[in-house]
């Protein structure tokens, strides 16, 4: 609320905020607002000159690669609706008028406000006379400035760029250029780069490292003249050539100006200068972010306090912090927030050099003492600024190392005393004593960006009880921002953990302390062979039956390493219900069939085969997005029969279902567009017909575009090309789904042949230290060093792995071999996928199919099920009497699997564990009563002194102990099924049961399947239906 607020003004609610200017600032102050404003006392419309919502300006680089608006925004689209948020989008406003509180834009005219706060920002700095309506001139500062850009390089007569300005934004400018393929020139007027965060001699030392790149760096000189002639495409005059300061030349097809920012402040003339213009420009604001006007608040870029306006976004989020709890304080809290000015204090990586100032760079030199370190050889340079007693650190300079930002910068802010000698914070204590930034006080500042300190990390991560850096930063905003106090963030978060007696591991699971990459290079240095080899050697529990977890994992490491089937001996056991029965396990019970289709080439023919498969065993028919067919609705004991079609009409599987790749997407390349640089739909079978089969941590995906168009998205894939006329671009490490991430670029205008081989060395190196069901977007992110390291190993070869990679890789596609052929043609295998072990041929119903849309699917499931009666309750009423009852010989019942066994209408799952144990369930899972439970995976835990064998439901998830019945995963306890007495007797198994009429009554697969009837809201309560029968 407010400050002064009255009844009377209470009753008047809301007051209308505009906000004149959508970026960066102005969305954090809207946040601000919307966290503070708990009476909701404002309401709020923003105006935004440009097209797009707010977007991340300072991740504009990233812009070039993924050329995806909805990719760099800040908040998506619905944030604005869902928090009442008026929006004017590419509405420029033109005129204020602060005496009727108004503001004027050409499409909605005169606006009336309550409080209006600017947040216009600024727009790039030119010199003066500077060409930019020539064509190939241009800014580098907006959107629309990186499409032109992006759309002028791709010329085939631009060769040579020149950017102007050796800053931050030049830099990047200069980076991108180079990505592009340009021969790159950055010419700054001063006498260094950077001049506003280095001194002479860093700057030298990030010259020598931009010049290794092939980009010549001209200080102390600066184009004085743009030389043009008629471009016969565009029919306007565009740049030739520079003439220089010094007196030379440049031949240039492209200039960019990149010197620096001015403040957007039109908006004080347009008010008869009654909000006041500095004289170096900008609003003029004081402490509690007010301008000259009534009324009227200036934050950001666009305000100038104490003389200076900032570009950094630290301060510019300071600005709008102080503003939101000044207009959010009540009559009670008078105490008014105070913007008190922010250093400059940055951390960044420009042109793979980590480049870092703090504090007070250029603090006068005769009241302090500055200590340098140099090192030549790695190209480190390190300045720290100190008191001149040495006591405390005013500030410094890192070049080529900066691990100690972090820990530096919170001792400048918080102007402590060091604790130390000098020597010792930049080269390390010799006792070791020294320690990171857990040892920092809690007012210390960690995110710059977003003002968050150390104590309210350890606040957020004790109180909301955070188990991620991904929560941390999803709660506290730390890391949002430029990402480079990230490290800190992770290192704080690992320390809090600790204090609160947590361990943070990357164990595989509970039975294995050990990662996945870990366990990946045990197996394969010790040339194990199977899970029972694995658990002797690795488990923790030497007798331990695995878990739902480490089976899958193990079956993929042991898959990756030797690409033997997956079915064969004890593998099957280890795999998820997907890959034991390669198929996708749907709703019902009921799979999906996916036959490989390369990059969605496909006869006529071959189409008519998919037509006659599914009508002939009613299955639903979908197109998928990775350009293949999906089949719907296979019973498990069709799969062989519907593949034995596939695969005699040239098919094989499609391995939907496996941790492993699934398609290579295409356009259609120079085969048909107009458009096409390369045949893309070749290299994409090719590349699908490679890497088929391969099992990995997680799945894959690939995609081949033949241009710039991306028809095929590839750079959303985990490895992608895109065609030029030279060759592809390679893209890898990018994912769609919940968590998308555009894949990042690996290198350019390579040949297939060497696109392939650095596929090939990344999709190992990815196998072999990834940890388990991790994309390779999640696993490049947490690399260190990131996809410039990764370069290093797969390129460079700096681990000299390059050859071990390329004979493994080599092994994994010489072995290939199709898993539905292998099933087809092999009898023993094929009788795996039999329905049940005593059965007559019938097949039982497994759920409620509709008609829809001219096809069959399965009925909806309920929102909630009924609980079943309890079996046990039903045997004691009618004072049945139990039978044992023949299932069948021990060697029908494979160890560490289920089979089913049929009983009347009811299916029992008889399980048999590693140990030779015997238990017995009903086969219906309690959740959604699909018949899936003796698919499930068998596994252990230990729960009071007693060793819990349990079997996972394939579908839900929820795993039930197999000789109690009850659920032992967290959360779900009131869930339960019935289990039934095993004995063994003359290798011939049997199982207690009460008569079948009871067994039906309660357990019945016909009466209690899914059906159509039954309401999608129903209410009930799962809870427990059966209990032990052994009684």
């Amino acid at each position: 609320m407010p400050p002064n607020t009255s009844e009377a003004q209470l009753q008047q609610l809301p007051v209308t905020i505009a906000v004149v200017g959508l970026g960066m600032t102005a969305i954090t102050f809207m946040e601000k607002i919307i966290e503070y404003d708990t009476d909701s006392y404002y309401r709020i419309m923003v105006f935004g000159d440009e097209p797009q919502y707010a977007y991340n300006r300072v991740g504009l680089t990233q812009y070039f690669t993924h050329q995806d608006p909805e990719q760099q925004l800040m908040k998506p689209k619905t944030w604005y609706d869902e928090n009442n948020i008026e929006t004017h989008i590419g509405e420029l406003v033109d005129n204020i008028d602060t005496d009727a509180k108004k503001i004027h834009t050409a499409k909605s005219g005169w606006v009336s406000y309550d409080v209006c706060v600017l947040a216009t920002g600024s727009k790039a700095a030119v010199p003066p006379n500077a060409p930019i309506d020539v064509e190939g001139v241009f800014c580098y500062r907006t959107i629309e400035d990186i499409e032109r850009i992006v759309k002028w390089a791709t010329r085939e007569d631009v060769e040579t760029v020149a950017v102007v300005g050796g800053g931050l934004l030049g830099l990047e400018a200069a980076k991108a250029a180079l990505d592009m393929k340009l021969k790159v020139n950055i010419y700054e007027r001063s006498d260094r780069l950077m001049s506003r965060q280095l001194d002479v001699e860093a700057s030298n030392v990030l010259e020598a490292e931009i010049n290794k790149l092939g980009i010549t760096v001209c200080i102390g000189d600066c184009p004085t003249n743009v030389d043009t002639e008629l471009d016969y495409i565009t029919k306007k005059q565009k740049i030739t050539g520079l003439d220089l300061q010094n007196g030379g030349y440049l031949a240039a097809d492209m200039l960019i100006y990149s010197i620096g920012i001015s403040p957007y402040d039109q908006l004080s003339a347009a008010s008869g200068n009654k909000i006041e213009r500095a004289p170096r420009g900008g609003f003029l604001v004081k402490s509690d972010m007010t301008t000259s006007a009534p009324g009227v608040y200036a934050i950001g870029e666009c305000a100038s306090f104490n003389g200076m306006c900032y570009g950094l976004i630290a301060p510019c989020n300071d600005m709008a912090d102080v503003l939101a709890k000044n207009l959010t304080s009540t009559i009670y809290n008078t105490k008014m927030a105070a913007f008190k000015g922010n250093d400059m204090s940055t951390k960044l990586k420009l042109m793979g050099v980590y480049v870092a100032s703090f504090g007070n760079v250029f603090a006068d030199p005769s009241k302090t003492t500055p200590l340098i370190y140099r090192d030549p050889f790695k190209n480190i340079y390190k300045k720290y600024i100190f008191s001149r007693d040495g006591k405390k650190i005013l500030g410094g300079i890192m070049v080529g190392d900066t691990n100690d930002y972090n820990k530096v910068v919170g001792m400048t802010r918080s102007g402590r005393p060091i604790g130390c000698d000098p020597s010792e914070l930049m080269f390390g204590a010799k006792n070791s004593e020294m320690e990171g930034v857990e040892t920092l006080p809690d007012d210390t500042q960690i995110c710059s960006c977003f003002n968050v300190t150390k104590g309210e990390l350890r606040k957020a991560i004790a109180g909301k009880k955070l188990t991620s850096v991904d929560q941390v930063k999803a709660a506290t905003k730390a890391g949002t921002g430029c990402g480079g106090c990230v490290p800190a963030v992770t290192e704080i978060f690992e320390a809090e953990m600790k204090a609160l007696g947590k361990t943070v591991t990357n164990n595989l699971c509970r039975d294995f302390t050990y990662s996945r990459a870990e366990l990946y290079s045990i197996v394969k240095i010790k040339a194990l062979r199977t899970f029972t080899e694995i658990v002797q050697h690795c488990a923790t529990d030497k007798t331990t039956m695995g878990c739902e977890v480490c089976k899958p994992a193990c079956g993929s490491i042991l898959a990756s390493l030797y690409n033997e089937n997956i079915l064969d001996q004890d593998r099957a056991a280890l795999q998820d219900t997907n890959d034991r029965f390669m198929a996708n396990i749907q709703r019902g019970g009921l799979y999906s069939v996916v036959p490989r289709i390369p990059a969605g080439e496909i006869t006529p023919e071959k189409l008519a085969v998919i037509a006659e498969v599914a009508k002939n065993y009613n299955l639903y028919s979908k197109i998928t997005g990775a350009q293949r067919i999906d089949l719907f609705g296979a019973r498990k004991e069709d799969l062989p029969d519907i593949w034995e079609k596939l695969v005699d009409a040239g098919f094989e599987s499609g391995q939907a279902y496996g941790k492993s790749l699934r398609a290579v997407k295409s356009c259609v390349g120079s085969t048909w567009c107009r458009y096409g640089q390369q045949d893309s739909v070749g290299f994409a079978i090719a590349l699908e017909n490679r890497y088929r089969g391969i099992r990995s941590p997680h799945k894959l995906k690939g995609g081949v575009s033949g241009c710039i168009r991306e028809c095929s998205e590839a750079q959303g894939k985990d490895f992608g090309l895109i065609a030029t006329d030279k060759g592809y671009n390679v893209y890898i490490g990018g994912n769609g789904g919940a968590k998308p991430r555009h894949a990042d670029l690996l290198v350019t205008n390579v040949s297939e042949q060497t696109a392939v081989t650095y596929i090939d060395r990344f999709l190992m190196y990815y196998i072999q230290t990834a940890d388990k069901l991790q994309r390779t977007a999640r696993w490049l992110e947490k690399l260190p060093g990131g996809i410039d390291y990764l370069r290093k190993v797969i390129i460079d070869d700096h681990l000299g792995i390059c050859k071990e990679l390329d004979k493994q890789m080599s092994f994994l596609v010489g072995t290939y071999e199709d898993e539905w052929a292998k099933v087809v043609n092999t009898p023993a295998l094929r009788d795996r996928f039999k329905e049940n072990i005593n059965g007559d041929g019938k097949k039982s119903k497994l759920i409620e199919m509709i008609e829809e849309r001219g096809q069959m699917r399965p009925a909806n499931w309920p929102q909630i099920v009924e609980p079943l009666k309890s079996l046990k309750e039903e045997v004691q009423n009618k004072s049945a009497v139990l039978t044992w009852n023949l299932a069948g010989a021990t060697d029908l019942f494979p160890k560490d699997e289920g089979r089913v066994v049929n009983v009347g209408d009811v299916q029992i799952a008889v399980f048999q564990t590693l140990q030779g144990k015997f238990y017995a369930t009903q086969n219906m899972c309690p959740v959604k009563r699909d018949l899936v439970l003796s698919s499930g995976i068998l596994g252990q835990v230990k729960q009071d002194d007693r060793v819990v064998s349990y079997v996972s439901c394939p579908i839900h998830k929820k795993n039930f102990d197999i000789q109690s019945g009850k659920c032992v995963s967290e959360g779900s306890e009131t869930l339960s099924i019935t289990t039934f007495d095993v004995k063994v007797e003359d290798n011939q198994v049997y199982l207690l049961l009460p008569p079948i009429a009871i067994l039906d009554e309660v357990l019945g697969s016909e009466k209690h399947i899914i059906k159509r009837s039954m309401s999608p809201k129903k209410i009930g309560t799962p809870i427990a239906v059966g209990g032990s029968m052994d009684w």
